[in-house]
């Protein structure tokens, strides 16, 4: 017993010592906790050799010796390796500062953590994350940098850097950061719809649409690249590729309802009317495309004659938006011959209540590119559409019979 005793003293006390002097050497903080665990063991033991003569019993034997000896050179170990896991602890501890609203805190601690160990990845990375809370771009920026030099891997700070470019207004850099982030990760949605959005605004809508269909092979199933697709493809005026892009979207998603209202626009302009009515029900849903689905509706029924269902979904129309709706309805020749049965309010001089927006600028310019399009249509006429069909379905009708024929 005493022999053991005494053994674990010198141990315990030349461990203590080395972790001191590297304490001292390195100028290093990190190494203070060690010193902390060793002496809370030690102390144990003295307290057990003081309070009792007989010899201490298993578990807590286990106790001293684990903080006295066996965790401070595990540590030490792991450091031999480049494994320093109190970086790591001062991390956690930084992120739970961060979590509770501390930035203060967190801050102070990373700062004094990277710059003590310049090489910690993932202290430049949460530091840069604190930096763009605080509204620090440039900061943020080149802590995200510094993490991305120590881990070329870390896609999220390339795309975090794009993000904070982009706020800078430094969108051709912005654009080359996530042209290099997709050419090491191509499956990066969501850098691939932030570079689309960019090459959007640029009126590039070709580039945009190839990145969406590069992205697309990694990912066919993605809402927001097929519902891009469409977008870039309105855009384009190809709106066969735009409709079968729409219609995937809104097999994913179909709480989106601006797929519904962009596919019913399309089917305008093919003269589709049944369907186009279909979909701008659906797109009534939307609490922001509502008003200008029903007015939609309405021009749908003045095309087929019925002025009564026509007035009716006119008025809902007017009863959601007074005042941008009844713009549209003065400007558009084809309200004429109902405009007097309309229920225009007196004082249209009051804006409308302020709705909440969901739609995007590019959804929106889609939109309105999209309602512009349509209108041309209208101009061809739709006198001849039941005649258009009937000879569509006749033509069906010889060929078939003329396979019988040739069976026969």
């Amino acid at each position: 017993m005493l022999i053991e005793q005494l053994i674990f003293i010198i141990v315990a006390f030349v461990l203590f010592i080395y972790v001191f002097y590297q304490l001292i050497r390195k100028n290093d903080t990190k190494y203070v906790p060690i010193l902390a665990i060793q002496a809370l063991g030690i102390a144990i033991d003295f307290i057990e050799l003081y309070f009792k003569n007989e010899e201490s019993n298993l578990t807590t034997k286990l106790i001293i010796y684990t903080l006295s000896i066996i965790i401070p050179m595990i540590i030490l170990g792991l450091e031999e390796l480049n494994i320093d896991i109190l970086e790591g602890l001062k991390i956690k501890i930084a992120k739970l500062y961060f979590m509770s609203g501390n930035i203060k805190k967190a801050k102070n601690i990373l700062i004094k953590l990277v710059t003590q160990h310049p090489e910690n990845h993932l202290g430049h990375k949460l530091l840069g994350q604190i930096y763009e809370k605080e509204g620090g771009q440039r900061k943020a920026v080149d802590e995200y940098a510094q993490a991305i030099d120590i881990n070329k891997h870390d896609y999220e700070s390339y795309y975090r850097i794009a993000n904070l470019l982009i706020d800078l207004d430094k969108k051709d850099e912005a654009a080359d950061m996530l042209t290099n982030l997709l050419s090491k990760k191509s499956d990066y949605v969501e850098a691939t719809i932030k570079l689309g959005d960019l090459l959007i605004e640029k009126e590039d809508f070709k580039e945009a649409a190839n990145i969406y269909l590069e992205a697309l092979k990694a990912n066919p199933v993605s809402f927001d690249l097929n519902y891009n697709l469409g977008i870039v493809y309105t855009m384009l005026n190809d709106f066969q590729n735009a409709r079968m892009y729409y219609e995937k979207a809104a097999e994913l998603n179909t709480m989106i309802y601006n797929t519904k209202y962009s596919l019913a626009e399309i089917a305008v302009i093919y003269k589709e009317i049944e369907e186009a009515e279909e979909y701008f029900l659906q797109a009534t849903e939307d609490e922001e495309l509502c008003a200008d689905a029903y007015l939609e509706l309405a021009k749908i029924y003045l095309i087929k004659g019925d002025k009564e269902q026509a007035i009716k979904y006119a008025n809902v129309a007017i009863q959601e938006e007074p005042k941008r709706i009844v713009q549209k309805i003065q400007k558009d020749v084809a309200f004429a011959v109902i405009i007097s049965k309309l229920s225009i309010p007196f004082n249209l001089d009051i804006e409308d209540e302020e709705k909440k927006k969901k739609l995007t600028a590019k959804e929106l310019m889609a939109k309105r590119h999209l309602e512009g399009m349509a209108e041309i249509t209208k101009k061809i006429g739709y006198n001849n559409i039941k005649i258009e069909k009937r000879e569509k379905e006749d033509n069906q009708q010889e060929k078939i019979q003329h396979k019988q024929k040739e069976r026969e």
